[in-house]
Order: structure tokens, then C-alpha cells, then sequence
């Protein structure tokens, strides 16, 4: 009969493997997956690389940890936005503010997936990858489609550029964005939405341009 496991030292297993992802991620995000090895994980982590085995088999395994406890979390988010029934402008902004608060709280999950993407796919390990790009994509721009259809947005603008545009703009702030630092994932997301939104001009400033313009 197999004696039952002891709650405290589950729970201490769980938590000294979360430390060990930490780090990794930490490293693969400032190193890049390739140039980081086990045995500098195992260092930084304080063991000998033999003991990081007893809770990972491979570094392949903890980049896969990683990324997809970052993935099914910001699409859980995600989701649950889109099903909120929201009008398109409204979910446009939350799905912003998500992914900025994505870029906070899980800064080296984002930037391993920013720069290591286009490597990874090509091990079907990460195959997930390509679905998670294609939700991504279907979901984004079927928001925009709706706001355009319902005229929540303009109806000149090219949905898959202004997609492509957002997506980009997002999620290269992972590049600048310090979390800590003196900006915050919202006053980021509300500047950009401001910007994208409602646009640089001033609208008091416009108001007048137009009604000079008319007289």
C-alpha cells in the first residue's frame, strides 16, 4: 500500500519547481532558449544540474512549462472577454489592458515567446503555437470586423493591416516595458488606446481646424 503523500512537502515540490521555471524564464528571456543551458539554469538556481532532472527532463520541457502556463491563462482571459457581450470598442479595450498586464506580470514568458516563436514551431512539441497564432488572429479581427460592421469603427479602415498593426505595437512594448518601473501596465494600455482610438489630435484643436475650415 502506498502511504499518502505528505500535503506540506506536495506543496514544496510545487513551489520549488514554480522557483526553477522563474529562473529559467528569466534566463531564456535575457539569453535566448539556445544559449541557455541546464547547467546554467542549475547555477543560478544554487544545485547541481543533476538535481534540476528531479523535476524537469529536459530544457525543452521547462521553455514548454513556461510558455503555456503564460498561453492558457492570457486566452482564458481572452475568451472570457469576448463571451462578456461587450460592445466592440469595449472589448477592444479590455483585450489591450489584458494584454499589457500579460506584459507585466508574465515579462519573460512574453519576451521568450516574442523572440523564440518562429524556432519553436518547427518542434512538434510546440505545434500548440500555431493554433494559439491563428485564435489570436481569428479573435482580434473578428472584434474589429463586428465594430465595423456595427459602426463602432470606421468602415475605410483595412481590418487584417489594422489587426497586424495592433498586434505589433502591443507586444513590442515587452521590448521597453519595465515592470516596476515608473509606468504601469495601464497608463501604457490607456496611452496606446488613446492614441489608436481616439487619435493624436487634440479634439478641441480639430473642432475649431473644421469650423474655421466651414467659414
Amino acid at each position: 500500500m502506498t502511504p499518502p503523500r505528505n500535503p506540506d512537502e506536495t506543496a514544496g515540490k510545487s513551489g520549488r519547481r514554480d522557483e526553477l521555471l522563474a529562473i529559467a524564464a528569466g534566463l531564456f528571456a535575457e539569453r535566448g532558449v539556445r544559449a541557455t543551458t541546464v547547467r546554467d539554469i542549475a547555477d543560478a538556481a544554487g544545485i547541481l544540474s543533476g538535481s534540476l532532472y528531479h523535476h524537469f527532463d529536459s530544457k525543452e520541457s521547462m521553455v514548454d512549462e513556461i510558455l503555456h502556463q503564460f498561453l492558457d491563462e492570457l486566452f482564458g482571459k481572452y475568451r472570457k472577454i469576448v463571451a462578456a457581450g461587450l460592445d466592440s470598442r469595449a472589448t477592444i479595450e479590455a483585450l489591450i489592458v489584458t494584454s499589457y498586464e500579460a506584459i507585466d506580470a508574465a515579462h519573460s514568458a512574453v519576451a521568450i515567446y516574442q523572440d523564440e516563436v518562429k524556432h519553436l514551431v518547427a518542434n512538434e512539441r510546440f505545434s500548440y503555437l500555431v493554433e494559439r497564432n491563428t485564435e489570436f488572429r481569428d479573435l482580434w479581427v473578428g472584434v474589429l470586423e463586428a465594430g465595423v460592421a456595427d459602426g463602432s469603427f470606421r468602415s475605410d479602415i483595412d481590418v487584417e493591416l489594422v489587426f497586424r498593426f495592433m498586434r505589433d505595437t502591443v507586444w513590442v512594448a515587452v521590448r521597453w516595458y519595465r515592470p516596476g518601473g515608473s509606468l504601469t501596465a495601464h497608463t501604457v494600455a490607456a496611452q496606446y488606446l488613446a492614441i489608436v482610438l481616439d487619435g493624436l489630435s487634440d479634439p478641441a484643436a480639430l473642432s475649431k481646424t473644421i469650423a474655421a475650415q466651414q467659414n
